[in-house]
């Protein structure tokens, strides 16, 4: 099949990845956009110069992580809007996916649009070797910066999966409040890792009770507790468990009520939020939620590819050969998760610099040396 490159240009991160469809191999690279020090984001002019700056060196690096030219491509992907919900639009993703159709004509390839959120559900799928999930319903969460949705994913020939918002929050995003939390705490943008890191300093217990309607969520109102909380002198790393707390008792809400309407379909959490230790080990206690590794939670282009390759393999994907090769994707990127613990174990450390010492760096994965 050859190389289906991704890209995805979204409000914090440039990415791109190339895939070998046929080797079960993934590359990929991302760089977060530049956010002054104290500010919560960027405008999207500001964003889309930030894109158009760093794109290029993004493909240039992803030519080198694949050791072979971008031009021995089968077809080229893009994210081109945050969702599949009419009017969805933010100018940010026009870079990328004028970038992407600059090199379809170029190299008369085809070229593929997905939403952001697509890309999301793929790349978790992907990172937790589900991708045959891709072939019948399943329930997904969407959970980042600007979005906390939960979706009814079902297989479309066309766009390769169609993902219905089917419960949101209402106001405040997860990853918004995260954010500003994290900025009355002095936090670096963005701010989940740090806060998670904080919080678990933490020595307290919280069960906040969640604003649910009808399967919809309210996180407003838990920027206003933090920062009473903070006020009255409470240490920060309790303020970061509370809104952490606060965060999953909504997750929690939204996915029982799921599984009120929708009964026992698979589920999946994606998104940067959902790469939170403490959140993803409640979430698989309770409701054996399937989640990726980092690397495919937060923003990527990872997704975007995969979706570009089950795009341009048609409907034999969704055949009784296309489960077949959905399968084989699914039990290699499982494999390079199993690579990624033995190495771990042979660092006899989590610290990422003991890791890549004792690691030779193949594709996004770690694999151990002998």
């Amino acid at each position: 099949m050859g190389l289906i490159l991704g890209m995805d240009t979204s409000n914090y991160t440039t990415s791109a990845a190339a895939f070998d469809a046929e080797a079960g191999r993934m590359w990929q690279v991302k760089q977060l956009l530049p956010v002054r020090e104290g500010e919560m984001g960027l405008r999207q002019s500001d964003a889309v110069f930030h894109h158009t700056r760093q794109l290029p060196e993004m493909l240039e690096k992803l030519a080198l992580e694949a050791g072979r030219p971008l031009g021995e491509l089968a077809a080229v992907a893009a994210s081109d809007r945050p969702q599949q919900a009419e009017g969805s639009y933010m100018p940010c993703f026009l870079v990328g996916l004028g970038a992407a159709r600059q090199l379809a004509a170029v190299t008369g390839k085809p070229v593929y649009r997905f939403t952001h959120q697509q890309g999301h559900v793929a790349a978790a799928l992907y990172g937790a070797g589900k991708l045959s999930w891709l072939e019948a319903p399943f329930l997904a969460f969407h959970v980042s910066g600007g979005t906390t949705d939960a979706l009814l994913v079902t297989p479309d020939r066309e766009t390769v999966i169609r993902c219905q918002t089917v419960g949101k929050s209402l106001d405040l995003k997860a990853g918004q409040l995260i954010d500003r939390v994290g900025g009355m705490l002095g936090l670096p943008f963005p701010a989940g890792p740090a806060l998670e890191k904080l919080a678990l300093k933490a020595g307290g217990t919280y069960r906040p009770k969640p604003s649910l309607q009808e399967g919809h969520c309210h996180l407003s109102g838990v920027e206003n507790q933090c920062r009473d909380m903070l006020n009255k002198g409470a240490p920060a790393e309790e303020v970061a468990l509370f809104c952490l707390m606060s965060v999953l008792a909504a997750v929690e809400g939204m996915t029982q009520s799921l599984r009120t309407r929708f009964g026992s379909l698979p589920l999946l959490y994606a998104g940067g939020v959902m790469s939170n230790s403490l959140l993803k080990q409640a979430l698989t206690q309770r409701f054996e939620g399937c989640f990726a590794p980092p690397v495919y939670s937060a923003d990527n282009a990872a997704g975007i590819a995969v979706l570009g390759a089950v795009r341009l393999g048609g409907n034999g994907y969704f055949s009784a050969g296309g489960s077949g090769q959905l399968y084989e994707l699914s039990r290699h990127s499982a494999a390079c998760r199993s690579a990624q613990r033995a190495c771990r174990e042979k660092a006899g450390s989590k610290d990422v610099p003991a890791i890549e010492r004792n690691c030779r760096y193949a594709g996004d994965h770690r694999i151990p040396t002998e």
